[in-house]
């Protein structure tokens, strides 16, 4: 059973439907010699506008239940849902963001975030002013042309960011996107993620195994245990909307959270 902690009840509209479901999720990898429970009875419910991070131990199946949702790997037991509509094949309609950029070296940034408007078949022109308002967005203006080997670390995962942003997706899947990245640059892009999401109002859902990631993006925190996969407790830090890093840090709402979810993960070198 999922327990809700929070400083402030939430604030999603009592009529609006869930996004996503998840239902009694059992996930199992079997071979000739073994079988590995992966995740073991996750049920989990994310609503329109929300941004909900999953942290917990590595390997305990974070990846793996965004790959599910996504539509990338089958489930072996429950139900998942998006948009209402079971999940049984991959999913068009979503964004994701993988731990790496995945950039084609020989593409500079603008035809990089465009390779997702040929893959889809959209409208050109469309495409080409969605590519340049993200670019604004994202602060990569003046960069259009320029190499993946020409841009930081930071840089490519915001162009990554921009390609699955293009086709205006609802949902948004990250699966540790920062993961490789410095820690100032870290901090850089979690404020930028949480610009873009208060400006284009996408539902995000972010895996990580960084306590204070989790906590400064995460409206809402799901934590789950080692491997099994379990979610052990809800968390609702109650912070604003818009966070500037120095001052939620700072915020006695961040502390309190950052400090249970510690407490929740079992110890503080299991995570960041």
């Amino acid at each position: 059973m999922t327990a809700t902690t929070g400083l402030v009840a939430p604030t999603r509209s009592v009529d609006a439907e869930p996004i996503i479901e998840v239902s009694h999720l059992t996930m199992r990898f079997r071979s000739k010699r073994s079988e590995t429970v992966a995740l073991d009875d996750v049920s989990l419910t994310v609503m329109p506008g929300e941004f909900v991070t999953i942290a917990g131990p590595s390997g305990c199946g974070k990846s793996t239940l965004l790959k599910i949702v996504a539509g990338l790997t089958l489930v072996s037991e429950g139900d998942v849902r998006l948009y209402g509509e079971r999940v049984t094949r991959p999913q068009r309609e979503i964004g994701f963001a993988f731990q790496r950029s995945a950039l084609l070296e020989w593409r500079g940034v603008r035809k990089n975030i465009l390779l997702q408007a040929e893959m889809r078949g959209m409208d050109r022109r469309r495409a080409e002013a969605r590519a340049d308002h993200l670019i604004e967005l994202t602060g990569l203006s003046g960069f259009e042309k320029a190499l993946p080997h020409e841009l930081s670390g930071g840089m490519q995962q915001r162009v990554a960011l921009c390609r699955a942003l293009l086709h205006e997706p609802r949902v948004l899947l990250m699966d540790e996107p920062f993961g490789a990245l410095d820690a100032l640059t870290r901090e850089q892009m979690n404020i930028e993620m949480n610009r873009i999401w208060r400006e284009t109002g996408t539902t995000i859902v972010l895996v990580t195994h960084s306590v204070p990631e989790a906590v400064f993006l995460g409206s809402r925190i799901v934590v789950m245990s080692p491997r099994p996969g379990r979610i052990v407790e809800t968390l609702e830090p109650g912070l604003p909307d818009r966070r500037e890093y120095a001052t939620t840090l700072a915020d006695p709402r961040f502390t309190a959270a950052a400090e249970h979810l510690r407490d929740l993960l079992g110890a503080s070198h299991v995570a960041e």
